[in-house]
């Protein structure tokens, strides 16, 4: 392997694996602000312990999106000098935003919320919690704008192939700036929605039978089955918006080689870029034009029109089905789980099961709707203004495969220790204020109902 691929490989598996923590701490933020407020309101003592229980979650997830992040920053100086080279008068200053309004945010005021519980004043803790929550949603506001600048950049000039600013809020508020942080933000509610409703269901089944986890599986739950229609349309949006300036991204995300009008939706296929055609397709006629242009003969222009400067075509392909499969597959369970939480108060085993197994679904469809992203951008960084392979190192290709393999060691090694973590934090909390429930529980019944049924 080259010095290119290695390097390209090497930032997937960084961003992949960083993704996937900013991806729950951005909503679970918010989701620890609204069991603070309804602690706060009902005076019920279970929302605090839903919150003490998320709250650690939230810490150790945080914990590990930082970490993750700063090794993936190293990569600039070493992987890719040629883009900041020739893009850090816009990388460097969104970077920097970040770092001085969002982190900084985040990093003062954690501290209060996670050990200031019994220091401060309650109206403090609680303005902790939502600065940490809006600190997660600021700092991914200029992580994707600095990405949706590179999908389509603009406000910008070029001078001796060096890229320089002109108008930074053209640059911040790009074409698809929009729609990207909407439907990242949407994602990360579904991501923590399933998390909270996953682990929930899986504390039940090994026998905490407290109120906190079937309260904590309603709010996720119901949750979801709101979210989940709207990513539907966010998705949609922001699908015409990449028509509109990323047609290239669109023809291999639907296989499509030849420029047509009534292009079919292809439910599976082999795509196969030597030949430049697909094979053992599955197609519903026209579905493709009318999902992309609300026209069933819309057009759709080819992947032969863009020779040389569209991306791979199978890793995008099928990335773009896993995606919307598995957000086929939140829609059913959130609205089954809404169903029979809200007739019968609980889940029946298979649905309880299922949620277990789908604790972690958020990932797939976010890492499945990266790839379709970043992949679907290449061959260029920016797009039409630099190419990846004229920002990559000239360090050897065995350096960078070293350093590979140590991260792929280091990370596989963290993602056994967080998710082992989890499960030690449920089965933990089966025992738990077990003595001093009942007295409490006890007394704030008839409040519990309420508030269960508005949660």
């Amino acid at each position: 392997m080259d010095a290119l691929l290695l390097s390209r490989l090497q930032f997937a598996l960084n961003i992949s694996f960083h993704i996937l923590f900013p991806t729950i701490t951005i909503a679970l933020g918010w989701f620890l602000f609204y069991f603070k407020l309804r602690s706060n309101l009902s005076g019920h003592p279970v929302w605090m312990r839903i919150y003490r229980f998320w709250v650690r979650v939230f810490a150790l997830t945080f914990a590990l999106g930082v970490v993750s992040g700063v090794t993936m920053s190293f990569q600039f100086g070493t992987n890719w000098p040629g883009f900041m080279e020739k893009a850090g008068n816009i990388a460097g200053p969104l970077l920097g935003y970040e770092v001085l309004t969002a982190f900084f945010l985040e990093a003062t005021f954690l501290g209060i919320m996670l050990f200031g519980m019994r220091r401060v004043p309650n109206w403090l803790h609680t303005l902790a919690t939502f600065v940490v929550a809006a600190g997660t949603t600021l700092s991914a506001f200029w992580i994707l704008s600095l990405n949706s600048w590179l999908h389509t950049p603009q406000g910008h000039e070029v001078i001796d192939g060096v890229i320089y600013a002109k108008d930074w809020s053209a640059i911040i508020f790009n074409p698809s700036f929009p729609y990207r942080f909407s439907h990242m933000l949407l994602a990360s509610g579904l991501t923590a929605s399933f998390l909270i409703a996953g682990l929930s269901a899986y504390r039940l089944l090994i026998g905490d039978n407290k109120i906190a986890p079937k309260l904590a599986l309603k709010t996720a739950t119901y949750t979801a089955a709101v979210l989940i229609p709207l990513q539907i349309l966010a998705g949609d949006m922001h699908g015409l918006n990449t028509l509109d300036h990323q047609p290239q991204k669109v023809a291999a995300m639907e296989g499509v080689w030849e420029t047509e009008q009534g292009a079919p939706l292809l439910l599976f296929a082999i795509p196969d870029e030597q030949e430049r055609t697909n094979h053992a397709e599955l197609a519903i006629p026209n579905l493709a034009s009318f999902i992309l242009t609300h026209e069933l003969d819309g057009e759709i222009k080819g992947l032969n029109e863009f020779r040389g400067e569209h991306p791979p075509v199978a890793p995008v392909f099928y990335s773009f089905r896993v995606m919307v499969g598995m957000g086929i597959l939140m829609l059913f369970a959130a609205w089954a789980g809404s169903y029979y939480l809200f007739r019968r108060g609980e889940l029946p085993d298979w649905l309880g099961k299922l949620f277990i197994a789908m604790s972690f679904s958020g990932w797939v469809a976010t890492l499945a709707g990266w790839y379709v992203t970043e992949v679907g951008r290449q061959p260029y960084l920016v797009s039409g203004v630099l190419r990846t392979a004229d920002a990559v190192t000239g360090l050897p290709p065995q350096n960078i495969g070293l350093s590979f393999a140590l991260y792929a060691v280091i990370y596989a090694v963290l993602m056994v220790a967080y998710i082992r973590t989890l499960t030690l934090m449920c089965r933990k909390s089966v025992g738990i204020e077990e003595i001093s429930k009942g007295d409490a529980d006890e007394r704030h019944t008839n409040k519990l109902d309420i508030a269960s049924g508005n949660a």
